[in-house]
């Protein structure tokens, strides 16, 4: 047998170990993505997300492609949707493991999800998106909570009786001193506490989000959201909301959708549209505006990728959060399905193993990358339901 000499042995171990390092952290980490808008499109379109789709950003074939191990399916309606709606989608979701039980399960704890992991199963997990759905009961809460109801976003674009939006407080549709959270509001807050479901403040206003950590007794969770300083649209948190979720324990997840991360993209789809308008206008009246704009990217898709930022703006989201409040308050919020537009490169959960590389571009060591990809995740699940 040919004896290599020891230096040349240890620099073909270094490539080695560098050339497997992307893929081998990855893999060792648990992947958790915060939020996805995936149920709302089943039941419209009633495609089969247990195979591989053509369109939209997840199935459970590109879910296993791309290492992911926990999905948060939102439970989404706009503000003419109820209670009933959310246990639709719900439904869907339970007909998805019921159908694929071998792929897919519902877990309700950190433990449950760290063994479905184990099994190779994606682990399922419930937020729901809007405190509308509970119809000012708190025993919708706790019906929502049985079904496997893992965080409540005390708002989404509209505002409750109980708790003010983002859009409604800077547009001004609600004034100053009706912002925040009612006593009623305080009372949800209490409620999800106890029953161990994450409070969650993406959408909501500047005013509910400081009244809701003044009022929970435990680590909140801001599900798909990015920095205002970076670019400063409602949806994204200020510096001093960033802060405030540090010393309340939680964990900001970055939301990828392009208009979130990019200061400059919203002038550069304005461009894109106003370049294909008769086409829009065409379109709009065949679709839904949403679907309108899906299709326009779809025949025009060079130009739209234009508009995209790079996954590395989507890092420097994550590096700003880490500046401010640390490594275990961040995570992945992806928004894919509730957007049309996304980083370069980031099409589909299939694409997770690229922010992993690009974390190890930005420094971060293997430790630090699994906290961020699902770690803190993880943690914020154990701490609000004691198991």
């Amino acid at each position: 047998m040919k004896i290599l000499p020891l230096f040349a042995l240890l620099a073909f171990l270094q490539l080695n170990l560098f050339a497997q390092t992307p893929s081998k952290i990855h893999e060792d980490a648990i992947v958790i993505d915060t939020h996805g808008d995936i149920l709302f499109n089943q039941i419209k379109s009633g495609i089969d997300i247990g195979k591989l789709q053509p369109k939209g950003n997840f199935d459970l074939v590109r879910a296993k492609e791309g290492g992911l191990d926990v999905q948060f399916f939102s439970i989404w309606c706009d503000e003419t949707g109820s209670y009933v709606v959310a246990n639709r989608e719900i439904d869907s979701l339970y007909s998805l493991i019921k159908r694929y039980p071998n792929k897919i399960q519902l877990v309700r704890t950190a433990a449950d999800l760290e063994k479905a992991v184990k099994q190779q199963k994606l682990a399922a997990m419930i937020g729901v998106e809007g405190g509308h759905m509970i119809e000012n009961r708190l025993d919708y809460i706790d019906s929502l909570t049985k079904r496997g109801m893992a965080y409540l976003t005390l708002t989404w674009n509209n505002s409750t009786p109980w708790s003010s939006s983002a859009a409604d407080e800077t547009s001004g549709k609600v004034k100053p001193e009706n912002a925040g959270l009612s006593a009623f509001g305080k009372q949800v807050v209490q409620r999800l506490n106890k029953l161990g479901v994450m409070v969650d403040l993406s959408h909501v206003g500047e005013k509910t989000f400081y009244d809701a950590i003044a009022a929970s007794s435990k680590p909140i969770i801001v599900s798909h959201s990015c920095a205002y300083s970076l670019n400063p649209v409602p949806r994204n948190l200020k510096d001093e909301q960033i802060k405030a979720v540090g010393k309340n324990g939680g964990v900001v997840c970055i939301n990828f959708y392009s208009g979130f991360l990019d200061s400059t993209f919203n002038n550069k789809q304005k461009t894109f549209f106003a370049k294909y308008d008769a086409e829009l206008k065409s379109l709009s009246d065949k679709y839904r505006r949403s679907n309108a704009i899906d299709t326009l990217i779809a025949n025009h898709q060079a130009d739209a990728d234009a508009t995209r930022p790079p996954i590395s703006l989507l890092v420097k989201h994550i590096n700003h959060v880490v500046k401010l409040i640390g490594l275990d308050h961040v995570g992945l919020g992806a928004d894919f399905d509730g957007a049309e537009s996304f980083p370069l490169g980031m099409n589909s959960v299939a694409d997770y193993p690229k922010i992993t590389a690009e974390l190890i571009k930005n420094g971060y060591s293997k430790t630090d990358i699994k906290k961020i990809l699902g770690g803190n995740v993880v943690r914020l699940i154990r701490e609000n339901k004691g198991k």
